[in-house]
């Protein structure tokens, strides 16, 4: 079954699509959408309310089952970027490294390009290695606001 839900946030509307029980992608829309056009289910009602304590600052992890789609490396890429903590980062040369090949920088930054999955694989997270932003898919307008939502509530105490 396959089932998308679009959800207002900071951000702009989000589109979240299910299939056979997983999310398989967060976007963030840029078409005008109607309310027609969604189709949702208990599971997108889940990922909606977790995206809203997200963005309140009241959630630091998510609890919604995922499937990537990707190549074998892009999806290592994607599983080390789900192990780095809520207000952190990691450049794209140490997730490089993580993943066995020091010297396929450019390929991380690649992988972080194709993730389908924006917020719940928080490739908003990595940076270039001098501290410097690098680039988003989103714009980095949106990796500003993820990064600043995410520093300005590390100290909360919620889950």
């Amino acid at each position: 079954m396959h089932f998308q839900q679009f959800y207002p946030t900071p951000l702009g509307i989000l589109k979240i699509t299910e299939e056979d029980g997983f999310i398989t992608e967060i976007s963030i829309e840029k078409n005008n959408i109607t309310v027609n056009e969604q189709k949702s289910s208990l599971l997108l009602e889940k990922a909606c309310v977790q995206l809203g304590e997200y963005f309140a600052g009241k959630r630091k992890s998510f609890d919604l089952p995922i499937k990537m789609h990707g190549t074998i490396f892009q999806k290592q890429v994607w599983q080390e970027l789900l192990r780095i903590p809520y207000g952190e980062t990691l450049s794209y040369q140490d997730i490089a490294v993580a993943v066995g090949n020091p010297k396929a920088v450019r390929a991380v930054g690649q992988a972080n390009n194709k993730n389908r999955i924006i917020i719940l694989i928080p490739c908003h997270r990595i940076i270039n290695k001098s501290g410097a932003l690098g680039g988003f898919s989103c714009g980095t307008n949106i990796k500003t606001f993820l990064l600043n939502l995410e520093k300005s509530n590390i100290d909360n105490k919620y889950k």
